[in-house]
């Protein structure tokens, strides 16, 4: 072999194009021979496979977990709500997706930076409400369609554990740290919290099956507010303070089932002026109908111990009214809404009728 010959390669041919770019460049860095260049295309062999290596480790869950926080959910669950990348998780002490002692909980990371630990994380958590009406919701909150019953908030979710679950008893998944807004993953966070609602249900052998949710209801935007049909409930014009003037907005939840809502707020709408739900589903309650207290208005009784919550029996099942008026800017100290009394009949009366109510308030 000659030398140009062992120095091309073997051949004597003029590279072309490309080509010829390629084999100047390694002339002027000194790989002359054969032997040099196969030296060099070992090393940017290695290079390239390290490259690659690290780019699937930092950017897919290749060789990670298939599921997380003791099978509560799926690695495609976790991705369906947190985006794309390699998972991790942190449990606390006694976790397990079955227990509730109101602390523990299991965090699970989706990382995705290439350069950097960047990526999103979740809590889940079982909850067990207290002197609540219904679970987190506002009137924005996404509900659940299609067999499970649960919803989608800002920066989380929560689904109802199965019939035969400690009552009210509910899965929540919860985003953590700057990047906490759901955004368009809703119908991932509401799946990852159905199946985490299973597996605790599985665990304390109290059931399971949960559909994931056929769809979701479309998130509600303020409206003006109608003050003669309060949050869209025929006839409910409570008497206003004299000193309220116009452009009031409100905000109803698309749906009565299971937990409607409402807020009123400013014209600014900076501020809540008052906000009112209605549970037709008792079992996301864990308030007692048996521990009512004494007649609010009509058929409706006082339950729990905050005075905003009655109860009151339809068709046959218990369903519960949440009423909270607050301070109102530019009105008077009783905000817009001054009688109390007056509010809470005709809320009783025309939310009563909304959801297919026997007469509560004659």
């Amino acid at each position: 072999m000659t030398a140009e010959q062992d120095r091309t390669g073997g051949s004597t041919d003029t590279p072309a194009g490309p080509l010829r770019r390629t084999d100047e460049a390694l002339n002027r860095r000194g790989f002359t021979t054969r032997r040099l260049r196969l030296r060099a295309a070992a090393v940017i062999v290695a290079i390239t496979a390290g490259v690659s290596g690290v780019l699937l480790y930092n950017l897919t869950n290749v060789l990670g977990p298939d599921s997380v926080c003791g099978d509560a959910a799926t690695a495609d669950e976790v991705h369906a709500a947190l985006g794309p990348g390699r998972i991790s998780e942190e449990k606390s002490d006694g976790w397990s997706p079955g227990a509730y002692d109101g602390t523990a909980a299991c965090r699970v990371t989706v990382s995705y930076g290439l350069f950097g630990p960047t990526g999103r994380s979740a809590a889940l958590a079982l909850a067990l409400p207290g002197d609540e009406v219904a679970p987190p919701t506002t009137p924005e909150a996404r509900l659940f369609a299609g067999g499970s019953t649960g919803a989608v908030l800002d920066s989380r979710a929560w689904a109802l554990l199965p019939d035969g679950c400690p009552q009210a008893m509910r899965a929540e998944v919860r985003l953590l740290g700057s990047d906490d807004r759901v955004g368009g993953r809703a119908a991932g966070m509401a799946t990852l919290a159905v199946a985490f609602a299973n597996t605790a249900a599985e665990k304390k052998g109290c059931g399971g099956g949960l559909p994931a949710p056929s769809a979701l209801s479309a998130a509600a935007t303020p409206q003006p507010a109608d003050l003669g049909n309060v949050c869209g409930l025929p006839g409910m014009a409570p008497t206003r303070d004299p000193q309220a003037g116009e452009g009031y907005r409100q905000t109803v939840t698309a749906g009565f089932a299971p937990v409607w809502s409402c807020e009123v707020s400013s014209p600014s709408g900076l501020n809540t002026v008052a906000s009112f739900t209605i549970t037709t589903d008792p079992r996301v309650s864990a308030l007692d109908p048996r521990d009512a207290r004494t007649e609010a208005y009509g058929r409706a009784r006082w339950i729990g111990s905050s005075g905003e919550n009655a109860v009151a029996t339809c068709q046959g099942k218990p369903a519960y009214f949440h009423l909270d008026r607050k301070y109102s800017p530019g009105v008077g100290g009783s905000g817009l809404f001054p009688d109390e009394k007056d509010l809470w009949k005709q809320f009783l009366a025309a939310g009563g009728t909304a959801i297919g109510c026997e007469p509560i308030v004659p």
